[in-house]
């Protein structure tokens, strides 16, 4: 009998099917520093654990986007282990910090199932939630995956597409207990912008590029334990190993640094797309564009909706042909809210 695990194909999911994922994690500065060696990471609430505690938290958090490449990493083996494509995401929401030396696990649950029309794929939908070692939500979020079928001719499911948010209300923003700017230090954050400085249809060129190294992201891919076959194994990729798309986002995300220094912490993912692949030796740059303010519940700390736009060194602020699709230069459409000091 064979021990080893193949991996889900695409009739093997069902609707309402739970999905309790192995190998729960245990996060310390061994991940902050490697997060911060992989990417140019240089947001100050992530860096200093006194000017966190200025902002009223005990310490400096994890980095956002290093929390959600755990959770992420634990579904593959479940999720995507056979994937074509990672596809998009919606109605993610981050529910609290995640601090060093908190354990994290991955549950995920299928909520959509559609054949696609050659009948060699299909596409998943699952809402997964990270959760800690005192079974806190810390972080939830749907993404749709594209997954091979073992059988061609296995027949198709009933197509179920759930119906997601378009974008998550900024009444349902969850700020971090005690999280408070009265205090905030512009000149250690690095910029001076508050939130009432950004205008909603501003864009912001950040400017500098990062060109991705094959080592880097082989090693930051083992770093989140993602064993997608599409990262690692050539027989999959023929043409190249398919870069994470979560190391764009990282490298995206650090890059707006330049023109968003004090968008400080990410609390909801609206939406993202992986619009063309990534691969080894590509140089990726970034731009942004203002979507939305909100002001929050707690007084001094304001919401911004953000779209970021990593692309292939292509020109800023240029997403779309007059087709509609995706440039081929565009790597990534992230729509996420941002805090900032007001």
């Amino acid at each position: 009998m064979a021990k080893t695990n193949p991996g889900r194909f695409f009739e093997d999911y069902s609707i309402g099917q739970v999905l309790t994922h192995a190998v729960p994690r245990t996060v310390t500065q061994g991940e902050r520093a490697l997060y911060h060696a992989l990417y140019p990471a240089r947001h100050a609430l992530y860096s200093s654990d006194r000017f966190a505690q200025v902002c009223g938290l005990d310490a400096s958090p994890l980095d956002d986007l290093a929390a959600f490449h755990v959770v992420f990493g634990k579904t593959v083996p479940d999720v995507s282990l056979n994937a074509v494509a990672n596809l998009g995401y919606a109605e993610g929401r981050w529910l609290a910090p995640v601090e060093l030396g908190d354990t994290l696990r991955s549950v995920s649950e299928v909520i959509g199932l559609k054949q696609n029309s050659n009948g060699k794929t299909g596409v998943v939908y699952v809402r997964t939630r990270g959760i800690n070692q005192n079974e806190e939500v810390v972080l939830e979020y749907v993404r749709w995956v594209m997954v091979r079928k073992r059988d061609v001719d296995a027949p198709a499911p009933e197509t179920v597409v759930p119906e997601l948010a378009s974008v998550v209300a900024p009444e349902d923003l969850v700020i971090p207990q005690g999280l408070d700017f009265s205090d905030y230090d512009f000149d250690l954050a690095g910029e001076p912008h508050r939130w009432g400085d950004y205008e909603v249809g501003e864009t912001i060129d950040h400017f500098d590029g990062v060109t991705i190294e094959e080592a880097e992201h082989m090693l930051a891919t083992r770093l989140w334990q993602n064993t997608a076959k599409v990262h690692f194994d050539l027989t999959f990729r023929p043409n190249g190993r398919l870069i994470y798309g979560g190391h764009v986002i990282s490298l995206a995300r650090a890059l707006s640094f330049n023109g968003l220094a004090n968008a400080q912490m990410i609390v909801a993912l609206n939406g993202g797309a992986h619009a063309n692949p990534c691969f080894a030796g590509d140089t990726v740059k970034a731009w942004s564009e203002v979507l939305d303010k909100a002001e929050t519940s707690v007084p001094g700390i304001g919401a911004i909706r953000l779209r970021l736009v990593a692309t292939k060194g292509g020109a800023p602020f240029s997403l779309r042909g007059e087709d509609g699709k995706y440039l081929q230069d565009v790597l990534l459409d992230l729509d996420y809210w941002a805090l900032m000091p007001m």
